[in-house]
């Protein structure tokens, strides 16, 4: 990291702010927590889920993981009513999970995270959607994304960010025979044009952070998928 994010890193720690991360056994999950553990800018980081993990020795004590009921997400009030930020990454694969599961999981879970934040006070509210998401798309995966973003802005948070990443790159125990292929076209493919149509999933935890970091002045900030490699510092603007 270079000197000027941790300048900026060190001004943001200052204010001793509480954020919590939902989604983060996923793997874009996974890096927002390895990130948001050397970096330390948080007084303290809940972490959100229906289990425990290992979390090795990336993080420190300001790290606690907390068992919560997406259907019953109220019984976790005191947890939300303590943030200011909170990263939602949270989703289903629709052809390992079916479709019931996946939209509970992307969409009813995620509004429910959402909509408790909001009611208990946190002021930034950070997405993971999908390139492409649009609410009249034939395909059911992106209208829903473009649901649920939606949905965000008519809850009015102070600040909402969402990220549309394509295809995210990542080393998944379950990848699928057609994931393992296409990432083995799109690796080298990325270290030549690295904002064609992929992205680590560290970049894009980096970048949903750094994002949260500079503060962004806009109500609502959406980032393509180049946009995310920019405000991450993997590519200049």
């Amino acid at each position: 990291m270079d000197e000027n994010w941790k300048d900026k890193d060190e001004e943001y720690r200052q204010e001793n702010l509480v954020a919590f991360v939902v989604g983060y056994t996923g793997e874009t999950g996974k890096e927002i927590v390895k990130d948001l553990g050397r970096r330390q800018v948080f007084k303290k980081v809940y972490l959100l889920g229906r289990r425990t993990v290992d979390l090795g020795d990336d993080v420190g004590p300001e790290i606690e993981q907390r068992i919560i009921d997406f259907e019953n997400v109220e019984e976790a009030a005191d947890v939300f009513a303590e943030a200011d930020v909170g990263f939602c990454t949270l989703g289903a694969q629709i052809s390992k999970y079916g479709r019931e599961v996946f939209l509970k999981v992307d969409k009813d879970y995620t509004l429910n995270v959402a909509k408790i934040a909001k009611e208990k006070g946190c002021k930034h509210f950070a997405y993971c959607s999908s390139v492409s998401a649009k609410t009249n798309s034939w395909f059911l995966y992106l209208r829903t994304k473009a649901e649920v973003e939606e949905a965000l802005k008519d809850m009015d948070f102070s600040r909402l960010t969402i990220v549309r990443p394509s295809m995210i790159m990542c080393d998944r125990p379950d990848t699928r025979l057609g994931e393992r292929i296409a990432g083995c076209i799109m690796r080298p493919v990325s270290k030549l044009f690295p904002t064609s149509g992929s992205i680590p999933a560290s970049v894009l935890a980096r970048g949903m952070i750094n994002d949260v970091i500079t503060r962004v002045t806009d109500d609502v900030k959406t980032y393509e998928n180049r946009d995310i490699h920019v405000v991450a510092g993997n590519v200049k603007k």
